[in-house]
């Protein structure tokens, strides 16, 4: 790499040529090197300035590029004039770039873009005549408002009306920036939300697939405040086919459809309900690409598509990818819970790969149909014996975990089942902690199903006193004293608990929270929607969003809005209440199109301190404000009654523990 930096002094003054190409090159240069030459940049700013009211617009706009480029407070301080005069030029080249240069001030020091008025004649540019121009401008408005210390930028209809005039004719990266502001807009009537997604829809055509995922963000928002059932439908059908051309593009641009895919499907399963066929796996797919379509697979399975999507399942249990294999057998096991009309074909499939005695096929089945047992009790204990037969191909603690738990719940029909689990605790100190407490509970309900056998009660002894006297794990300890109190006391209570009836598996746990989701999909064609997870989480001072409520705010959708935390003070600041002059929280901005600052955070408030948020705050009075910090309590201050008295809790005779019975008889099995 050629530093080039010691030349700064002797480019610097081929600015002075009136060719445009060198003088590119020249701001080139300045990029890359004015911040390393705090020292010596005030020697550009004469040069700055007279390209600014240069007759060539592509100068004038170079040039405030540039300055925009260099955040020394030198160069900011000389670039506030040129700036507001740019942004009034009577050339669109011109303003659209000095609307990104606005944003560019505000990252630089946001204080004076505020103090200039730079967002207010930002709401102006919104309103140009010029398409470029009003993509610019919603573009800088979006970055400043997606700060946490930015201001909060919303729409009303008429600005939003006269954005979606301009979408016909920006150009890609326009049309993306003013859909996605569109979400800033919080329709007030069913109607207005309805027309406008009317008046969007057709961008689903467009080819480029930014714009389509997009699109169909906005959709998905105006939709919660959408009251017209077949306009939300037609919507639905209208999104799939584009979603599908999506996944014949590249392996890259497949997996980020197919990461939107899987929260749009949670949301609007109607979108791609009879798509399944489009998401089976072809040969040559990315691993990554074929776990993401299995996991689409299974969630759009029903009844009348089980029968398909399972043989596809079983056709990729075949396969070499060890990762591949197991993904597709454990789905074949949560479509027998998803569906019930497809569960005997399941659960024959799994039968047909146990018998591969392939180890890692084997031990994936062992734990779907543990579960599967817990989902239809009673209907397909038959299969126990098969599973015995395959002990030796588990050694993997959590296919273990699962055939031990097997072994314990249905002891009582599993005639060896002493020996079977004797031969397992051969190596019970050897063992993960995940098969030490399925032992150890697995034991406990051997025992009191066949308390009358010698070998029985030898084995459980063996396991409570290795669980307590062998062992350093307090969480297996803990259960292992328990165990022994309980069946010391009263055998009939300990049986009551651990062989408590179960609450049936069901797949609402597959399920993302509703709203999540909705907060979720606001971030349809970000990284936000890749990783499942929101911005604000892995990106340092991203502001979160969330639907807001209004009266065309479906019932369903008000009733899971998500409240967005307010900005905390750093844990390092300390306020201190007291006579004084205090700085207001937040400084007002009137904007015709809803501009409004972010509410500051809150300050401990005292009796000689003006409170000054219920006038000053964009959002009107507040309920939440803190009073004050909180006061910490002395962790170490009541000890006394911590620990209960322990007489009450002495062991007590057979005869005596019935009390306890209707206190425990819901509990669940521990170990699950």
């Amino acid at each position: 790499m050629i530093v080039v930096s010691p030349l700064f002094t002797d480019v610097v003054p081929c600015l002075g040529t009136p060719l445009l190409e060198i003088k590119k090159m020249v701001y080139l240069f300045l990029v890359s090197y004015g911040r390393s030459k705090p020292d010596q940049i005030h020697i550009v700013i004469p040069n700055f300035l007279a390209d600014c009211s240069d007759r060539n617009p592509l100068i004038r706009a170079l040039a405030i590029r540039t300055m925009s480029y260099i955040p020394i407070p030198v160069v900011t301080d000389s670039l506030i004039e040129p700036l507001r005069h740019c942004l009034k030029d009577r050339d669109p080249y011109v303003r659209k770039t000095a609307a990104i240069c606005v944003a560019k001030l505000y990252t630089a020091d946001p204080r004076r873009a505020e103090k200039g008025g730079f967002v207010e004649m930002l709401r102006d540019l919104m309103l140009d005549g010029n398409a470029t121009v009003v993509a610019n401008a919603v573009a800088a408005l979006s970055e400043i408002g997606d700060r946490q210390d930015g201001v909060i930028f919303k729409l009303n209809l008429a600005t939003a009306n006269k954005l979606l005039a301009a979408l016909g004719e920006s150009s890609e990266w326009g049309q993306i920036y003013i859909l996605d502001t569109l979400l800033r807009y919080v329709p007030e009537r069913h109607g207005d939300a309805e027309l406008m997604a009317e008046r969007i829809i057709v961008q689903l055509q467009h080819a480029n697939a930014a714009v389509v995922l997009t699109t169909i963000k906005a959709l998905l928002y105006l939709m919660n405040y959408m009251d017209n059932r077949k306009l939300i439908d037609y919507c639905c059908k209208k999104m799939g086919p584009p979603l599908v051309t999506l996944l014949s593009s590249g392996p890259e641009v497949q997996y980020v459809a197919l990461r939107n895919i899987l929260l749009i499907i949670q949301r609007r399963p109607a979108v791609l309900k009879n798509d399944v066929k489009v998401f089976f796996c072809k040969y040559n797919d990315p691993i990554y690409v074929k776990l993401a379509k299995l996991e689409i697979m299974y969630r759009l399975a029903r009844t009348e598509n089980a029968n398909e999507v399972l043989a596809e399942l079983q056709e990729y249990a075949s396969e070499v990818d060890v990762d591949f294999v197991r993904k597709a057998v454990r789905s074949i096991g949560r479509l027998a819970i998803k569906v019930e009309a497809g569960a005997d074909n399941c659960i024959q499939a799994l039968l047909s790969l146990i018998d591969t005695k392939v180890s890692y096929v084997v031990q994936e089945a062992v734990i779907v149909i543990k579960d599967i047992f817990r989902r239809y009790p009673g209907k397909y204990e038959g299969i126990i014996p098969k599973l015995c037969e395959n002990l030796d191909l588990l050694d993997e603690p959590e296919s273990k975990a699962a055939m031990v738990w097997i072994l314990g719940q249905f002891s009582d029909r599993i005639d060896n089942a002493d020996e079977l689990l004797d031969d397992l605790l051969y190596t019970f100190l050897d063992e993960s902690v995940e098969v030490q407490l399925a032992l150890l509970t697995a034991a406990v309900k051997l025992f009191i199903y066949k308390s009358s056998l010698d070998s029985t009660k030898a084995l459980v002894h063996k396991v409570l006193k290795w669980a307590t006297e062998n062992v350093d794990n307090p969480d297996l300890r803990d259960r292992g004293f328990m165990y022994w109190r309980m069946l010391a006391v009263n055998p009939s209570i300990a049986g009551s608990i651990v062989l408590a009836e179960k609450p049936a598996i069901t797949t609402d746990s597959d399920r993302m929270d509703r709203g999540a989701l909705d907060q979720l999909l606001l971030h349809t064609g970000t990284l936000g929607s890749i990783y499942h997870k929101n911005p604000e989480t892995f990106i340092r001072n991203a502001a979160g969003k969330a639907l807001v409520d209004s009266p065309a705010l479906n019932p369903n959708s008000r009733a899971a809005l998500v409240p967005l935390p307010r900005p905390q003070l750093p844990p390092t600041t300390i306020n201190v209440p007291g006579p004084g002059p205090t700085e207001p929280q937040m400084k007002m901005i009137s904007i015709n199109a809803d501009l409004a600052l972010k509410p500051a955070p809150p300050i401990p408030s005292s009796s000689t301190i003006p409170d000054t948020t219920q006038s000053l705050s964009a959002h009107g009075g507040d309920d939440d404000d803190d009073d004050g910090p909180p006061v910490a309590a002395d962790p170490y201050s009541n000890l006394d009654g911590a620990f209960g008295n322990y007489l009450q809790d002495e062991p007590r005779p057979i005869g005596t523990g019935n009390q306890q019975t209707n206190r425990h008889a819901d509990l669940d099995d521990l170990l699950f």
